[in-house]
């Protein structure tokens, strides 16, 4: 089989299956590991696929998020753990950033009786939780993404480039097993880039659901980061360098 038509074959088998394992495709196409490696880039490389250790997964459905609604229940007491524990590492009259996210936004709820405190988000829930509270909002405005409450766009990017904060607190859709910070679109990758930009230090919140995935862009390297807080089903070999365990209420 002609190269143009493998890679064909391949792309239609990850569109049906939405993932592909490099052993399966080398039995399937009666062709060695490394052919199938040099399809698989060449396919990632059109845009078709993204690669996954092992194998690949089809484009589209790493582009996808999550409704906010079809997240803010999930790992509840993950997200309490870890806010609680990243609360203790606010500085009063201190100027902080919170990405967008359910898990920030769990610890926004921790901030609101907080004195002299100011934060910049891109979030339009975390700003609504915050509207009753001493605590002062800065909204970077931007288009809005609809059913996640995130804003992005060039205004967003703009009031990112403009300001400096003592710390951020970044959420993420995914971490690979190489260590990468990733999210679904290269639009939101480059406003983490520039919110980490823009913090003395910027801290990952993330429960143990959020590692070992790819989604489609690449932010950073968890080493770039002060730190990662993420709950105690993490598993062993990502607990390496600065990382907090929040211990879950009722956990063991």
């Amino acid at each position: 089989m002609h190269m143009n038509d493998r890679k064909e074959h391949i792309a239609k088998l990850i569109q049906e299956y939405d993932k592909v394992d490099i052993t399966d495709l080398t039995h399937h196409f009666q062709v060695s590991t490394m052919t199938v490696r040099r399809d698989l880039n060449a396919l990632e490389k059109e845009g078709k696929i993204i690669r996954t250790h092992g194998g690949a997964v089809a484009a589209p459905q790493l582009r996808e998020e999550t409704a906010y609604q079809l997240k803010e229940n999930v790992h509840l007491a993950e997200k309490k753990a870890i806010a609680l524990e990243a609360v203790s590492k606010v500085a009063d009259h201190s100027t902080i950033m919170l990405d967008s996210g359910t898990t920030t936004l769990a610890l926004a709820r921790w901030l609101k009786g907080r004195e002299g405190l100011r934060v910049v988000t891109n979030d339009v829930l975390i700003a609504a939780e915050l509207i009753n509270s001493p605590v002062e909002v800065i909204v970077t405005g931007g288009e809005l993404q609809h059913e996640v409450g995130a804003m992005f766009g060039s205004h967003t990017q703009n009031i990112l480039q403009s300001v400096y904060v003592d710390q951020c607190f970044l959420g993420a859709h995914s971490i690979d097993s190489e260590g990468k910070v990733r999210t679904p679109s290269i639009e939101k990758a480059n406003i983490k880039q520039l919110m980490i930009e823009a913090a003395n230090e910027t801290w990952l919140l993330a429960d143990h659901s959020k590692f070992d995935h790819k989604t489609f862009a690449h932010v950073c390297h968890l080493e770039e980061l002060e730190g990662i807080i993420t709950d105690e089903q993490m598993k062993a070999r990502h607990l390496h360098g600065n990382v907090v365990v929040a211990k879950v209420e009722g956990g063991l």
